[in-house]
């Protein structure tokens, strides 16, 4: 007897199902808004571009577009996703509606982006207010990250060009406030730049961290608290001193380069001037010790600055550079904060690659590719991208505990916004009754839960 192994159910499958909602668990998401008061506020921002007799709200078609992005929509036809369910999103503008909004915000320029990012701040500052321990500075100090993006053109798109990597498409600069260890990151500046924009311009630099203070609430834009934190693209004469020339409100923490000054002052550095580095917790962690250095280093650089160098152990196979020293790998960051251990200094650098999970969460959400032709029609477009990972954001800092409100994206779309429903009404209200056996059915309902026992925005 033949035995079957591995072999699946066949199902016969056929339309006409009623009272059904896909993707039901992205009523989080909407709870999120609408708690948040993004809805309100973005539609305040964006009433001058609404024509008069216009039977949809330019605020409710630019969230529709980025509640599609946060699904894990990559255009903006995607939206349709939204059409489909009314009863959960209610009426959705059709495809023309929307591509015409675009083209209307990006003709306005700055003026529209200036709208939606002050919108995108008044709502972040009730937001962290209402998440109470769980925003992102109860470490007394607020992260900023800011890194470059590659996002590759497959057409000719405007102002897309060969990139530093011999790809060809954009190069925008984004920075992301940092949730620390038991959360995620969200969205406070998308700085679109062509493709052969440079890693380390300085300008852009400082742009960036501008747009990213304009989305902080201002006690954090004084007192050094907060820090700036950037890899070895940020570290240029121009941006270190801009930096410093704002040392009462702004700490750093800036990658350097390996220059042949620094590679020889750390050959220069004694065994008894060596530290272990550190893991979180206080471990110390084998093979990796770091330095402090000055001298010849420092000249031309800001009063104040701190260059700290790490050098570790290469794993095995690794392929060593000029700049690496005695069979170790160096790296090295400059730092304004005086007073403090260097190995915890350099913890706090190296927790940068948090920033790296941020851009990988961006490509899913939107910034895989810049759909649309024109510069200012992608400008939007980043603007859209921010607006649904400001909500994948504060929904997990707002709903969830744990685990989940460490889940990525994906993770978020692939095991809460995916259940599915069955619509009921009955005393005249409609009930969303998610599938039972759903194995997390208790995160989306205790969220939930907390989301509608927040009070309404005013």
């Amino acid at each position: 007897m033949k035995q079957s192994i591995g072999s699946y159910p066949r199902v016969r499958v056929e339309g006409g199902g009623r009272g059904v909602v896909s993707q039901a668990g992205a009523v989080l998401l909407v709870e999120t808004v609408r708690k948040s008061g993004l809805d309100s506020a973005i539609s305040a921002a964006l009433a001058p571009w609404r024509k008069q007799r216009a039977v949809h709200d330019p605020g409710k078609v630019l969230l529709d577009v980025a509640l599609a992005v946060a699904l894990g929509g990559d255009c903006l036809a995607d939206v349709e996703v939204l059409r489909a369910e009314p009863s959960v999103f209610g009426p959705v503008a059709s495809d023309p509606t929307v591509s015409r909004l675009v083209d209307t915000l990006a003709t306005s320029g700055e003026r529209a982006l200036t709208a939606i990012r002050r919108a995108r701040a008044q709502v972040r500052e009730h937001v962290w207010a209402l998440a109470g321990d769980a925003a992102p500075d109860t470490g007394g100090q607020l992260i900023v990250d800011l890194d470059g993006v590659l996002v590759i053109a497959h057409s000719d798109k405007q102002a897309a060009a060969a990139t530093w990597k011999r790809t060809f498409g954009h190069h925008p600069i984004m920075g992301f406030v940092d949730h620390g260890a038991g959360g995620s990151g969200e969205p406070v500046a998308g700085l679109l730049r062509a493709g052969n924009a440079g890693s380390n311009t300085a300008a852009d630099h400082i742009t960036a961290t501008q747009m990213s203070l304009a989305q902080l609430p201002k006690r954090y834009r004084r007192g050094r608290r907060t820090l700036v934190r950037t890899d070895s693209g940020g570290g240029t004469h121009e941006f270190a001193n801009w930096l410093t020339a704002r040392g009462r409100w702004l700490s750093y923490s800036i990658g350097m380069t390996i220059t042949d000054a620094i590679h020889q002052a750390v050959l220069k550095v004694p065994a008894s001037a060596w530290t272990p580095a550190v893991e979180p917790g206080g471990e110390v962690r084998d093979g990796a010790w770091v330095a402090e250095i000055g001298g010849d280093c420092l000249k031309g650089w800001p009063k104040g600055m701190r260059l700290i160098v790490r050098k570790e152990r290469p794993h095995p196979g690794a392929q060593l550079r000029f700049t690496d020293a005695e069979g170790k790998r160096l790296t090295c960051f400059a730092t304004n904060t005086p007073g403090t251990a260097i190995a915890g200094l350099e913890l706090r650098h190296r927790q940068r690659a948090r920033c790296e999970d941020r851009i990988r969460g961006a490509r899913d959400t939107g910034l895989r590719n810049l759909p649309l032709h024109g510069f200012a029609q992608n400008q939007i477009w980043l603007e859209i991208v921010q607006l649904a990972l400001d909500l994948l954001a504060w929904m997990p800092m707002l709903a969830l505990t744990d685990q989940p409100r460490t889940w990525e994206p994906k993770r978020l779309r692939l095991r809460l916004f995916s259940a599915a429903a069955q619509l009921v009404t009955t005393g005249r209200r409609r009930y969303l009754r998610l599938a039972a056996h759903w194995p997390w059915i208790d995160v989306i309902t205790t969220a939930v839960n907390r989301l509608q026992a927040l009070p309404n925005p005013d």
